[in-house]
């Protein structure tokens, strides 16, 4: 019997993979075309050159793997198992005993797979690409981010000195509505620091009426700021903005969640990204399941209904996900659940689904 299950797992996958490497190649392709044609008209407008066009593409590429991973194994799932069951295979493996669960182990493991693979994908690959992909499309077409930036925090020094700034002027280099904490590099808390504004005087920031808050002797003092030549972060570290979770590997934004729940700001939306980020890679597991419980139902138009039922299957989940996220981001919900909401909603509709399929 396990000989036969193993025999049984190799066919199956030997029908599955060049489906899905298949199936990969066209969602990413149709990705890749999407956002060309989407910014066709600027470029010509802007003259821009088509290496300049095809580097943007190329370094787009793997944002589009990650995009297209899940759908693909949705779609080949669903087709191999509806073909197999088509030409009365998977009856003639039922009628060994075999169940389906058991005969679309081999898929299960795949999905388990590719949803780790997607993880170290995203984090190692996906995130300096597609902050590289959009750098050249903004130089390509001549936008600029605007010199006049709000609402900063820089983490500075290994994480000891995170400066929040409300305003920043890049013409004056004047730096307005600061907040400096300072902390030991085991996180304890030494310093911080409030003033209005400082000005950039070629070495250092001159903080004006700048109050320190600091323990001396046990207790918290307040005392005026007298030397602050030891803030000298280069002015150009504030010209970056607001740090974008999305550009931040994992450890690097739960650190940021961190930083601003230390400062006291506003958290719930990055802290939504950051689960979001092991969240989001369950979702090749997931379609897997789901492809799997739908096997067997389509007996014609293969292809068109496998098509369909993928494109129907992710749109819900993609739909459910971005209504969890935003909620979180607003902190109707709490990010956790904002961000594993959908995962545990559709595992539940997989399994109930995989015991309902015809075995």
């Amino acid at each position: 019997m396990k000989l036969k299950a193993r025999v049984l797992d190799i066919y199956l996958l030997k029908q599955f993979i060049p489906i899905f490497f298949v199936a990969l190649f066209l969602f990413v392709f149709i990705l890749l075309l999407i956002d060309l044609f989407a910014n066709l008209t600027r470029y010509l407008n802007n003259e821009v050159p088509i290496s300049t066009m095809l580097k943007v593409s190329v370094f787009y590429i793997p944002k589009c793997i990650s995009y297209a991973m899940p759908i693909s194994l949705l779609f080949a799932a669903a087709y191999t198992l509806g073909d197999l069951y088509a030409k009365n295979e998977l009856t003639s493996v039922f009628s060994t005993g075999i169940p389906i669960w058991r005969f679309s182990m081999g898929l299960l493991i795949v999905g388990l797979f590719v949803s780790l693979f997607t993880f170290f994908l995203d984090d190692i690959a996906v995130i300096p690409t597609l902050k590289t992909k959009n750098d050249l499309s903004r130089r390509a077409l001549n936008e600029f981010v605007t010199e006049q930036n709000t609402s900063i925090t820089i983490i500075a020094r290994g994480g000891n000195l995170i400066y929040h700034i409300d305003y920043y002027d890049i013409d004056r280099l004047v730096l307005n509505g600061i907040t400096i904490v300072e902390r030991t590099d085991n996180g304890d808390y030494v310093s911080r620091i409030n003033a209005p504004s400082a000005e950039w005087s070629n070495t250092h920031w001159e903080f004006r009426n700048a109050l320190i808050y600091e323990y001396i002797d046990g207790i918290l003092r307040v005392n005026p700021l007298e030397d602050s030549a030891k803030y000298d972060e280069p002015p150009d570290i504030f010209r970056r903005g607001s740090v974008k979770i999305e550009e931040l590997s994992v450890k690097d934004a739960k650190l940021l969640v961190n930083d601003l729940r230390y400062l006291g700001l506003p958290y719930f939306k990055e802290q939504a990204s950051y689960y979001h980020r092991f969240s989001f890679s369950s979702t090749s597991f997931i379609v897997m399941m789901l492809s799997i419980s739908m096997s067997g139902r389509f007996r014609k138009n293969i292809l068109l209904m496998s098509l369909f039922t993928s494109l129907a299957a992710s749109v819900v989940y993609y739909v459910t996900e971005m209504l969890c996220m935003m909620l979180a981001g607003m902190n109707y919900i709490p990010p956790i659940i904002g961000a594993w909401f959908p995962v545990f909603l559709f595992i539940n509709l997989g399994l109930y689904l995989l015991r309902s399929a015809k075995t």
